[in-house]
C-alpha cells in the first residue's frame, strides 16, 4: 500500500488528523489494533473546549454534536457546604461542550469511511520503520497476512502504550513524569446529574467530581488511594461516599451503576514530539490528570498543527512548520500540564490532617472562587486558550 501519511491509531487524534488531511486533498491510511466496535464504545473524556467543538462543526463532523451536546456556561466548585459558580460565558464569552469521546470517534469513523477513507481495524504486530529517511513504512499483520504501508510521513496517534514513541532512536527523548499519590474511582450511572453543570468538590474525605454524559447519565468520581481495590467498593458504599462529599449542596439521585473502575493520576510529557518523519500526537506524547479536562483537547490541538504543517509541505514546499511542530505543540502542552496540575493540587486532599497545606488549599479555593481576576484566569484555561 502507498499513501502520503500513515497514521497509527484510530482514536480522536488519528481520526481527526485523517479527516483534516482529506479536506486538504492529502491521502492517509489509519491502522488500529482494536475493533471498530471497541473504538466506538470506549468511554473516555467528555468535555470539549470551545474551539474544538467549533472545529468539528466547521469541518463538517459536528451535526450530531450540535443536536446532542450539552453546552455549559461554567462550572461549580464546592467547599465548606457551598457550591460557587464560575461563569465562563459571563467572564470570557465562551462555553464548553459535554460530548463523550466515543461519540466523537463514532462520528469521525463514519465520516472517514463515508469519504472513502481507509481504516484498517484489528491489525497486530504494528511497527514503524525508516522514518529517518525519505521512505517511512508501517508494517503490521491484518487478516492473517503481513502487510506494509509506504508513506511520506508517519503520525503516531497510538496512545501512551503504543509503538511509535518507543521507536524513537535511543537517547533522543526526554521524558518528564509525575505520578500522583491518589486515583479516581469513577462510575457511569443511569442517574440524572445533580446539576446542569459540573461540580468539583473539595471535601475533608477527599475530592469528588460530579459530571455527566447526558441528561439521564452521570459520570461521577471520588478520590481514592491509587492501589485501592475496586471490589471493596459496593454500589451502596460508592453512592454513600458521593453523597457525603457532595455535602448537601445539591440532591443526589441514585441509579444503576453500569460501569466502574479506578484510574491512577499522572502527568507525562515526552520531548521532542518529532523524530525526522515520525510525529507523535495526543496521548502518545503527553498525559494529563483529568482534573483540568485537557486530554482530548490537547490531542486535537496537536493534529490541527500537524495537518497544517503537512499541508504547507505539499502545497508550497515549506518545511518550517514541520520543523517547528514540537515547539509549537509543546508550548500548549506545558500550559495544559500547568493548569491540570494546578486544578489537581488545589482540589485533592493531600493529607488526612487539617495541616498547613489543607488550610492553604482552602484559602486558595476561597480566593479563586471569589476574585473576578482569578475566575477569569481559570475560565480562560478551562474553556480553551487561543489556538492561533
Amino acid at each position: 500500500m502507498r499513501t502520503q501519511v500513515g497514521i497509527v491509531g484510530a482514536g480522536p487524534a488519528g481520526l481527526m488528523l485523517s479527516h483534516l488531511l482529506h479536506l486538504q486533498g492529502i491521502s492517509s491510511i489509519i491502522v488500529e489494533d482494536r475493533s471498530r466496535a471497541y473504538c466506538e464504545a470506549r468511554v473516555r473524556a467528555g468535555l470539549m473546549e470551545n474551539w474544538v467543538a467549533k472545529m468539528l462543526i466547521d469541518t463538517g463532523v459536528g451535526d450530531r454534536l450540535k443536536r446532542e451536546a450539552m453546552v455549559h456556561d461554567g462550572i461549580y466548585i464546592s467547599f465548606r457546604g457551598q457550591a460557587r459558580h464560575i461563569d465562563f460565558n459571563k467572564l470570557i464569552g465562551k462555553q464548553v461542550f459535554i460530548y463523550d469521546q466515543k461519540e466523537v470517534v463514532t462520528d469521525l469513523i463514519a465520516r472517514r469511511l463515508g469519504d472513502g477513507g481507509e481504516i484498517l481495524f484489528e491489525v497486530s504486530d504494528t511497527s514503524v520503520h525508516d522514518f529517518g529517511g525519505g521512505n517511512p513504512k508501517i508494517r503490521f499483520r491484518h487478516g492473517g497476512k503481513a502487510q506494509e504501508i509506504a508513506c511520506d510521513f508517519i503520525a503516531g496517534c497510538d496512545g501512551f502504550h503504543g509503538v511509535c514513541r518507543p521507536s524513537f532512536p535511543a537517547g533522543t527523548l526526554a521524558e518528564y513524569d509525575r505520578v500522583y499519590p491518589f486515583g479516581w474511582l469513577g462510575i457511569l450511572a443511569e442517574s440524572p446529574p445533580p446539576d446542569d453543570e459540573l461540580i468539583y468538590c473539595f471535601h475533608e474525605r477527599g475530592f469528588a467530581l460530579f459530571s455527566m454524559r447526558g441528561p439521564d447519565v452521570s459520570r461521577l468520581y471520588v478520590q481514592v488511594p491509587p492501589d485501592e481495590d475496586i471490589d471493596a467498593w459496593s454500589d451502596q458504599r460508592i453512592w454513600d461516599e458521593l453523597e457525603t462529599r457532595l455535602g448537601g449542596v445539591r440532591p443526589l439521585q441514585r441509579g444503576k451503576i453500569v460501569q466502574k473502575g479506578i484510574t491512577p493520576m499522572r502527568s507525562y510529557v515526552s520531548e521532542p514530539m518529532r523524530s525526522e518523519r515520525l510525529f507523535l500526537a495526543g496521548d502518545a506524547a503527553h498525559i494529563v490528570p483529568p482534573t483540568g479536562a485537557k486530554g482530548m483537547n490537547l490531542a486535537m490541538a496537536d493534529v490541527r498543527v500537524l495537518s497544517r504543517a503537512i499541508d504547507a509541505h505539499y502545497k508550497s514546499g515549506r518545511d518550517d512548520l514541520l520543523e517547528g511542530y514540537s515547539a509549537t505543540c509543546l508550548s500548549r502542552v506545558w500550559k495544559g500540564q500547568r493548569f491540570s496540575w494546578w486544578m489537581t493540587q488545589m482540589l485533592h486532599r493531600h493529607s488526612t490532617d487539617m495541616d498547613f497545606d489543607t488550610k492553604r488549599q482552602m484559602a486558595e479555593i476561597d480566593y479563586v472562587t471569589g476574585s473576578d481576576a482569578a475566575m477569569t484566569s481559570l475560565a480562560e484555561n478551562y474553556a480553551g486558550l487561543p489556538i492561533d
